[in-house]
């Protein structure tokens, strides 16, 4: 079994379609290593049996030569798609009880391409957080240990958080998550494994739950870089339903990885070098350049200047359209309902229970930026310095082919250790805002070990649409880097 939990989702894939084990026999091993794992409080919701009955469909398809891209994979969804029949709670209490009655478009797709489904997984409640702490669900558990001795538990990052858990720790093969300021790039980062925001409209947001619709996007968290192109096919694609879905034909991802960057310009923007970094950060940061440059890269020097203004501008814009996004939950059609004296009492007493705090407060925020009077003083202003924030990296792709930049400012932190302090705690996106504002593709690959044999990841972003170079330089990145750290809940250290 344990042996089947090594294979990389490329690995499975081949090793599937060559009868050398079959899905249910994977899925199995994915089932049991979920039951071992419920320390990390990775998954909200378990579906063994759904996952049993797809397994022996696919077993069925392969046995006849059939199948599609992801045939008898057993994956993760982060519990923000819905999943028709199956409880969907965006890790709030304000949605007990709720099961769609349609599958979201991205979930869709992995089915129709043979997708295994193990169950959903934890998240920052409504995807509003980067350490999934605000989870209605409890914390998620790092896998990964510091090595300096203790048995401290650490943040998985968020809001990915239980996506990222489950496939650091071996619980699933790889996952959906989703992306809004950071919260596939940067969980990845913090679990030593491959994330990546594709463009905004590459992959449809229809059947997911919205904290930010200008910003949200799915993607994959996989172990590799290879996994990350299989599955990202798998999910993309035009679709009608959505307005915001970009109807542009789904390349062969994994055919853009050839291992070949010679004579590609890679940027690295000063605006990045950020005050109070930590010296393992620039020292990993130049280590990358030095990787790219010696397979024939050429590394430029290029300014961002907008940069600084990126996070305000972000926690104006996302609170005031999870504000506006959020309005529909009041306790009449679906989820929680907490009764009261008169109808607003009910909307009250719902919203009240219902929301966490970090809900609340981001609500707070939006509706305030939104309000007669300050409109045009804050969301209106954050909207022009967005469009700056776009046009700068218009301006360096005409120069350099992509961006070279940390994905986080530090490691994984304690569970606790920064939740008394949000502004500390928004902090954590710094790196990984800016590219969310413009909507350009980026990839967190793990490249190294903190003091604390913590992973640290880099981040490779690209023009709109062109997440084949995105993946080619990432591939690039990850072969130089040879990180084969694992975490320590797989040697048995809970």
């Amino acid at each position: 079994m344990s042996d089947l939990l090594s294979l990389s989702l490329t690995e499975a894939r081949d090793a599937l379609k060559a009868k050398k084990t079959s899905s249910t026999e994977l899925t199995e091993a994915y089932i049991g290593a979920m039951e071992a794992g419920k320390s990390l409080n990775a998954f909200i919701t378990e579906t063994p049996d759904k996952a049993r009955a797809m397994a022996k469909a696919s077993d069925e398809k392969l046995a006849r030569g059939e199948g599609g891209a992801m045939e008898g994979l057993p994956i993760g969804i982060k519990d923000l798609f819905c999943t028709e029949g199956v409880l969907t709670t965006a890790a709030s209490h304000i949605l007990d009880g709720f099961k769609p009655e349609y599958e979201s478009t991205v979930s869709q797709n992995l089915w129709n391409a043979g997708g295994v489904m193990l169950g959903k997984l934890n998240l920052d409640e409504f995807a509003m957080g980067s350490a999934n702490i605000t989870s209605h669900y409890g914390p998620v558990e790092n896998p990964w240990r510091r090595s300096g001795g203790g048995n401290q538990k650490l943040v998985p990052g968020g809001s990915s958080g239980g996506s990222a858990a489950a496939v650091s720790g071996r619980l699933a093969i790889a996952a959906t998550g989703t992306d809004t300021g950071g919260s596939i790039r940067q969980p990845a980062s913090f679990c030593g494994i491959v994330g990546i925001k594709p463009t905004y409209g590459r992959c449809s947001r229809w059947g997911v739950v919205a904290f930010a619709s200008s910003l949200d996007q799915a993607g994959p968290l996989t172990r590799t870089v290879s996994d990350a192109a299989l599955m990202l096919g798998a999910m993309a694609g035009h679709d009608p339903k959505d307005s915001t879905s970009a109807n542009i034909a789904v390349p062969d991802f994994e055919a853009a990885l050839t291992g070949d960057i010679r004579g590609m310009k890679i940027g690295i923007p000063k605006e990045y070098q950020v005050d109070g970094m930590p010296e393992e950060i620039a020292a990993l940061w130049k280590k990358g350049a030095d990787m790219l440059r010696d397979a024939g890269a050429e590394i430029v020097d290029i300014s961002l200047p907008h940069t600084k203004y990126a996070l305000p501008t972000y926690y104006i814009i996302a609170p005031a359209e999870a504000s506006s996004n959020l309005a529909r939950y009041d306790g009449v059609r679906y989820g929680l309902r907490v009764d009261g004296d008169s109808l607003i009492d009910m909307y009250e007493n719902t919203r009240a229970e219902g929301f966490g705090e970090e809900v609340k407060r981001r609500i707070l925020i939006g509706t305030y930026v939104l309000s007669a009077g300050y409109y045009d003083a804050y969301y209106l202003k954050a909207q022009k310095v967005r469009a700056l924030i776009q046009k700068d990296f218009n301006d360096a792709y005409q120069t350099v082919d992509a961006i070279l930049t940390p994905t986080a400012p530090s490691a994984a932190f304690a569970i606790g250790e920064n939740q008394d302090d949000p502004i500390k705690m928004y902090l954590n996106d710094v790196f990984t805002v800016p590219a969310s504002l413009a909507g350009l593709p980026g990839i967190s690959v793990p490249v190294g070990l903190s003091g604390d044999g913590l992973p640290l990841g880099l981040q490779i972003l690209g023009k709109a649409f062109d997440e084949e170079t995105v993946l080619k330089v990432g591939g690039v990145l990850e072969q130089a880097a040879g990180f084969d750290a694992l975490p320590g809940f797989l040697a048995g250290g809970k």
